[in-house]
């Protein structure tokens, strides 16, 4: 993999997104590449936009991501995703973008709109995007807050790792007690891509 790779990981707090950021980024280093990684979780802790890069390759020498730079939109909810376009390559950029609607406070008041027609906007774009449930797979692998744990998994179907990198990590990273809801999870969301 001599090419560095930009993924953007968005979502909102308490969805998992730094977690994900660290599972990914370990199995960066399993496989032998520099790895850089950056977030901002200001406002994590009252359900604020989260955002974490990751960058790796053979030689990486700064974590963010410039705009329209980014290889993977990993979004953990579908506004996020559309935060996050301008940093998407404009052609061969991927985003995999969770079906979960989480209403922000301004829409909840009606001071707002939520954003419709996401995945239109996306395919404006030369990109390939991709929309997953991952509410009800991480159900199906017995922990509703595998989630991100799933989308690892679909993921893991634009990274040349190893699977055996990715189950090791994962089961290193995650709570004993949730490890093989976990791996289930990671299954369920590689299996998306058939």
């Amino acid at each position: 993999m001599a090419n560095t790779k930009n993924i953007i990981i968005s979502g909102v707090g308490g969805q998992g997104i730094l977690t994900a950021s660290e599972i990914l980024a370990l199995c960066a280093m399993e496989e032998g590449l520099d790895v850089k990684k950056s977030e901002v979780h200001g406002m994590s802790q009252r359900g604020g936009s989260v955002v974490s890069f990751v960058k790796f390759g053979e030689k990486v020498y700064s974590p963010l991501i410039e705009k329209g730079s980014g290889d993977v939109i990993l979004a953990f909810e579908k506004a996020e995703a559309l935060r996050w376009r301008g940093y998407l390559k404009k052609t061969g950029g991927v985003v995999i973008m969770n079906t979960l609607e989480i209403y922000p406070n301004t829409v909840s008041l009606g001071l707002d709109t939520y954003p419709e027609n996401i995945r239109e906007e996306f395919e404006k774009y030369n990109v390939k995007t991709i929309e997953v449930d991952a509410v009800k797979l991480s159900k199906e692998a017995g922990d509703p807050r595998t989630q991100n744990t799933v989308l690892l998994g679909v993921l893991s179907n634009f990274i040349d790792f190893s699977v055996d990198t990715w189950i090791n990590v994962i089961e290193r990273r995650v709570p004993p007690k949730t490890t093989q809801a976990n791996l289930k999870a990671f299954e369920l969301g590689r299996g998306v891509i058939k």
